[in-house]
């Protein structure tokens, strides 16, 4: 094995995930060569690991651009972490390709099919596997070397010793990252609580930066300029800057969305919110401590995998359960701070 080929195509978060798996094996197995094929913002990622390249690769396009593109690469192993129907397509005429070649393998994941149903009632969940280990176990199946390790890990129930993550030490002024909006209604939590949370934190003097798209920044802009250590990143820098941002945060705020797994991957602790998806889906952030995850466990909860689908009651009340309160107590847990007072009146 000289050159794997690796793709993950989308959701932004799902490749996310992928990063830290991926660092790990690409340092276990310095001899071999990696392509990544993934969405083109997400480049920045994937920057530093030596023996690792970046195919920016667009998901909506025919299956025959994707496979020309994937062809071009010249590997000799394929590790699928994406298992959808244009890429399937791609690899059937990559496999064809290389009828006679023996050398040539691919590898997919095993998705795991689950129901909600499984979820129903709190005594009886199973959690799911959780995703970093799944695409661990392709990579293993890969025959590469360095998967044991995070194996194990995936196992805990609580990561809370993972050294991946940075330390939450106590700082005159710690900066505070929240994301508060995600790709669906049914996991973004309530404006109002975001805005009580943000003065919350404004009052007991932690800088807070927000993080959004560009058509998002508007509505971040407002409420920022409520508070005068508060302050809007969303479509002022690019991607790659954004996660220098990230990696100077003491610590996340975030719905079940990307910027979840881009602060994971970087090792920032996280704080999330979780309305109509549940965190034993296996969708939570890699490394990060299962009670991170706040979650209300309805009986109706989770009513999808993806947020997808609108809320039966019309009111989403799992995430109007979760409050502002709960949410600054969690953070002050996490970041060893049992009273802190206002330091500082100051922009940043």
């Amino acid at each position: 094995m000289k050159h794997v080929l690796v793709i993950r195509l989308s959701a932004l978060g799902d490749v996310a995930i992928m990063v830290p798996v991926l660092r790990g094996y690409a340092a276990s197995n310095a001899q071999v060569t990696f392509t990544v094929a993934g969405p083109p913002m997400l480049a920045p990622l994937f920057e530093g690991m030596g023996n690792v390249h970046f195919l920016g690769l667009k998901k909506k396009q025919s299956f025959l651009k994707i496979y020309k593109a994937l062809e071009a690469v010249g590997a000799d192993t394929v590790v699928d972490l994406h298992k959808v129907n244009r890429v399937g397509m791609a690899l059937v005429l990559m496999r064809l390709r290389h009828l006679f070649f023996s050398g040539f393998h691919i590898y997919s994941l095993r998705k795991g099919r689950f129901s909600r149903w499984m979820f129903l009632h709190h005594w009886c969940r199973r959690p799911r596997k959780p995703q970093y280990v799944r695409y661990d176990d392709v990579f293993r199946r890969a025959g590469l070397n360095g998967g044991e390790r995070l194996k194990q890990k995936g196992e805990k129930t609580d990561a809370s010793t993972d050294t991946h993550l940075s330390p939450c030490t106590p700082h005159p002024t710690p900066l505070i990252g929240v994301a508060p909006f995600s790709q669906h209604e049914g996991k973004v939590w309530p404006w109002e609580n975001v805005e009580l949370l943000v003065q919350m934190l404004s009052d007991k003097g932690f800088r807070v930066l927000l993080f959004g798209s560009k058509n998002e920044a508007p509505k971040l802009e407002s409420l920022a300029s409520k508070q005068a250590i508060v302050s809007s990143v969303a479509g002022k820098q690019s991607f790659a800057e954004e996660l220098q941002i990230i990696k100077g945060l003491s610590l996340m705020v975030s719905m079940d969305s990307a910027n979840m797994h881009f602060a994971s991957a970087l090792g920032i602790p996280v704080v999330s919110i979780w309305g109509a998806t549940h965190p034993d889906f296996g969708f939570y952030g890699y490394g990060q401590n299962r009670d991170d995850a706040l979650c209300a466990n309805l009986p109706c909860q989770p009513c999808s995998a993806y947020g997808q689908k609108a809320c039966r009651y019309g009111d989403y009340r799992c995430l109007k359960a979760i409050t502002p309160e709960m949410v600054l107590e969690l953070i002050l847990k996490k970041l060893g701070i049992q009273a802190f007072k206002h330091s500082s009146n100051q922009a940043f």
